[in-house]
């Protein structure tokens, strides 16, 4: 009976284990677009500035791997998006002050809504009921704030799309 259990308990880590390391990366980058911070690194390098997405992505995932057996043929991206709205959402009072993200002039339920529909895609449907919140509320608090990410200048020392090389004259 220990032997069963312990087979069972290696495979579930080792499936949790795979999970991670395929949407892991995916996952930790909107973390941090939730929580606001900068990215000053590269794709995949994981830095000291993401403390608080690193944080809030750790905790999402541990409340997936407490239900991973209860799944059942759920998409376990889709139940660890869940925790991680559900937690951010949970703790957004610690993600006001600016951190000197991208999404920085948003509050923190817009960045929530922002990050849900436009980067993971999700229906504005799934979102209201993911949330809480009617359908219209949603739509509102979307395009209010992508009117704001469009109004606004580029944050400071953010360096310029690259373009031609000037031309010199003769």
């Amino acid at each position: 009976m220990r032997e069963r259990r312990a087979a069972r308990e290696i495979r579930r880590a080792r499936e949790f284990e795979a999970f991670v390391a395929g949407a892991g990366g995916r996952l930790l980058h909107a973390a941090t677009l939730l929580t606001g911070e900068p990215t000053g690194g590269s794709a995949g390098e994981t830095t000291g500035e993401t403390e608080a997405a690193q944080a809030l992505l750790t905790a999402a995932l541990a409340r997936t791997y407490a239900r991973w057996d209860r799944l059942h043929g759920e998409d376990p991206y889709d139940r660890a998006r869940q925790e991680l709205a559900a937690l951010f959402a949970h703790r957004a009072r610690r993600y006001r002050r600016p951190r000197g993200g991208v999404l920085d002039r948003l509050t923190p339920r817009e960045r929530l809504v922002l990050v849900l529909r436009l980067y993971e895609g999700i229906a504005e449907e799934q979102t209201a009921a993911t949330l809480g919140l009617p359908v219209e509320r949603v739509r509102a608090i979307c395009t209010r704030a992508v009117t704001l990410m469009r109004a606004a200048p580029p944050p400071t020392g953010a360096r310029a799309a690259p373009g031609p090389p000037p031309v010199a004259a003769r």
